[in-house]
């Protein structure tokens, strides 16, 4: 077959809602891209474990701590997953370690902000996973197998985090007067990062619209941003606190809210590595990958044993 033969049963195929395996043929636009956005998801996943193990230590009871270190160790395993997805388009984990931790990949820049307070650990659950299960439920239809299968047990997983964070600014919300200063400072701080966890807007981003061609994703940056303000605005109210946002209203004839223009040049600014804690997240993740060298190193010289035990055995 020609490639032109080939784009256009890769392209039926999509059309007609069959995944697309390791072992298909795909452009190589298609695998790239794959590649990249579940590198990065990855990525996330593995850099959003320091903010939040940031307060382990220092959560307020034995009941949080145990929360917190259960979330923790579920976004690891989240990294794993993905990692494990995006293996099957031809590249090695250990070369996407290796670029996250040079500065080459990216992550999602909600995650080079710090958490200076516990009820940033409520404001993070409750809306950058509630940003983040916007994106990712759809990602549990999108046309990479590999991937859809991966998002299906995240998905689960995040959505039990951000009512974990909701509920704990919902205690918050009824404690004292420090406690709901504490809850809405959180949120004031955390709103418009969250909002920037969509991307840029859809006359910005390079890549959406052939991104939804192949199905790789459902909706634009901007459709889900609009997704989730009307459902935070909504579930806000519950706390009895508010959104930052002056311009923030519904708008009858549009049947959503109206929001304020995004800081574009600050997102634009933590993305290109100058954000709040980029280098002190980046030094964390490769102090770790050096201190764990000899882990790596153990393990695989128990496999190279266990696999040298297993062929005397046979023999």
């Amino acid at each position: 077959m020609s490639v032109i033969d080939l784009e256009k049963a890769f392209q039926d195929k999509i059309d007609a809602e069959i995944k697309i395996e390791p072992k298909d043929w795909m452009p190589e636009a298609y695998r790239k891209t794959n590649l990249r956005q579940i590198s990065q998801h990855a990525h996330s996943e593995i850099v959003g474990m320091l903010p939040e193990g940031n307060w382990i230590s220092r959560a307020p009871s034995l009941k949080r701590k145990a929360i917190l270190i259960a979330k923790v160790q579920d976004e690891a395993g989240h990294g794993l997953y993905l990692y494990s997805a995006a293996e099957t388009l031809g590249t090695s984990r250990d070369q996407m370690v290796e670029d996250l931790n040079s500065g080459k990949a990216k992550y999602s820049s909600i995650f080079n902000y710090p958490t200076l307070t516990w009820a940033d650990m409520g404001a993070v659950g409750w809306l950058v996973d509630g940003a983040a299960i916007l994106n990712q439920v759809m990602l549990c239809r999108t046309s990479y197998g590999p991937y859809a299968r991966a998002m299906v047990r995240i998905c689960k997983e995040e959505s039990f985090h951000q009512r974990q964070g909701f509920e704990s600014l919902l205690v918050l919300s009824k404690g004292t007067q420090a406690q709901r200063d504490m809850c809405q400072d959180a949120i004031n701080r955390w709103w418009w990062p969250s909002l920037m966890m969509f991307g840029p807007k859809d006359s910005e981003s390079t890549n959406s619209d052939q991104s939804i061609k192949w199905k790789i994703k459902r909706k634009t940056n901007d459709e889900l941003r609009q997704q989730f303000v009307d459902m935070i605005v909504e579930q806000v109210k519950l706390l009895g606190m508010t959104l930052p946002d002056p311009n923030l209203k519904w708008n009858e004839e549009r049947k959503h809210y109206d929001f304020g223009e995004i800081n574009w040049e600050e997102f634009w600014n933590v993305v290109k590595g100058n954000g709040p804690c980029n280098k002190q997240r980046l030094a964390a993740r490769n102090k770790a990958h050096d201190e764990g060298a000899w882990v790596r190193a153990a393990a695989l010289a128990y496999a190279e044993k266990r696999k040298n035990r297993l062929k005397t055995k046979a023999a």
